[in-house]
């Protein structure tokens, strides 16, 4: 009897020492540090959304921006089928032109971008303008 008591509390023992514990994750969301520069999703202005609707008019750019558009030429919708693509690989339409202040960009040897909500990247063309980069939607 004594072996069976001593058998079962060696066994309750050793279940109790091989048990896996994982420590609850602790994410600090109360950290006053910006995010990084490469996301920009509370700092660029949508110019033109993915249906070619103008959401920032020239009285809306910030007064230090440097970049005068034609909307005639910005205006411009993603086709059916790109926007199809868009919504099958990515479950959302991004936007097509951003404007993003001079802080939140960056470079590389390829040119000039930032990426919006961490997913999309925009190229900045010759008119101040970021446009989204087209191996997204071709």
């Amino acid at each position: 009897m004594k072996v069976l008591v001593l058998f079962v509390c060696s066994c309750l023992l050793f279940v109790a020492c091989h048990r896996k514990t994982v420590p609850a994750n602790h994410n600090n969301t109360t950290t006053t540090n910006p995010p990084p520069a490469s996301t920009v999703s509370g700092r660029a202005m949508i110019v033109i959304d993915g249906y070619g609707r103008v959401l920032t008019p020239n009285s809306q750019l910030p007064p230090d921006s440097t970049v005068h558009p034609d909307y005639k030429k910005l205006a411009r919708a993603f086709t059916p089928e790109q926007r199809t693509n868009l919504l099958y690989r990515f479950k959302t339409v991004p936007p097509r032109v951003l404007y993003v202040s001079g802080t939140y960009v960056q470079k590389s040897l390829r040119g000039t971008y930032c990426v919006y909500k961490k997913k999309f990247w925009y190229w900045k063309k010759a008119d101040g303008f970021f446009y989204l980069d087209e191996t997204y939607y071709k």
